[in-house]
């Protein structure tokens, strides 16, 4: 259930929230209870609003996946930060810990993936296939433990399951990710990947926002990888 400790940012345009692995953006054909329904009722109880709260989904990510998720407040904020995203205007930045070290320090992926909806998981290929889509994003590794590596990622481009297929496909699964060829799950069923910085003009006050969402604290590695590398 959201709480208000999770608000990360919020003026009267926009809010920014630190997701906890598990809970869903948006609602699904199932009826399972959504981030977006429970920001609804959250500040509806908060500000004591009488009528509909107007909250506008900017992006998701994963389900198994934690960390930063924006949100508009206004159909003005949500207009403009959709233009914004098609633009690439919006910087996102997440953190992975992965099975294996990548062979290279950092660098840029670039792979062409396909989207297989019956089985909600998609395939790399290194040359253009049938209809799939080109995805890019640079990486830099961090970090390491005994058993794991901290990379960061920029997104370069926006497709399904993109970081956890493309870490994939270099022989780096994502911890915890069995989809994506990962050794075992996690505790609780989600993995090892977070959504760490947002950074973008304000939509209406045309000022630069970056917000950074502190890892899960239960997540004893992820704790570890945040206070080696503050």
């Amino acid at each position: 259930m959201f709480v208000g400790e999770d608000i990360l940012y919020e003026d009267n345009h926009l809010l920014i929230v630190n997701k906890r692995c598990g809970d869903l953006v948006q609602p699904d054909p199932n009826g399972a209870s959504a981030l977006e329904n429970e920001i609804k009722e959250y500040i509806k109880v908060r500000d004591q609003k009488p009528g509909e709260v107007f909250l506008g989904v900017v992006h998701r990510i994963d389900r198994p996946v934690s960390g930063v998720v924006l949100f508009a407040k206004t159909s003005k904020a949500l207009s403009r930060l959709n233009e914004m995203l098609r633009r690439g205007e919006i910087s996102k930045r997440y953190w992975a810990v992965v099975e294996s070290r990548p062979e290279q320090e950092q660098g840029e992926l670039r792979h062409y993936i396909l989207r297989d909806g019956r089985s909600n998981r998609s395939f790399c290929y290194a040359a253009p296939k049938g209809d799939a889509k080109e995805a890019r994003l640079r990486y830099e590794v961090l970090g390491c433990s005994d058993r794991y590596t901290l990379v960061e990622v920029q997104l370069l481009t926006g497709r399904h399951h993109q970081i956890r297929a493309q870490l994939s496909k270099i022989g780096c699964p994502i911890k915890g990710d069995l989809k994506y060829g990962a050794k075992r799950s996690n505790v609780g069923g989600g993995i090892s990947l977070h959504s760490r910085t947002i950074r973008f003009d304000h939509p209406v006050r045309h000022e630069e926002v970056c917000v950074t969402a502190p890892v899960p604290r239960e997540d004893a590695l992820w704790r570890f990888f945040e206070e080696s590398i503050a």
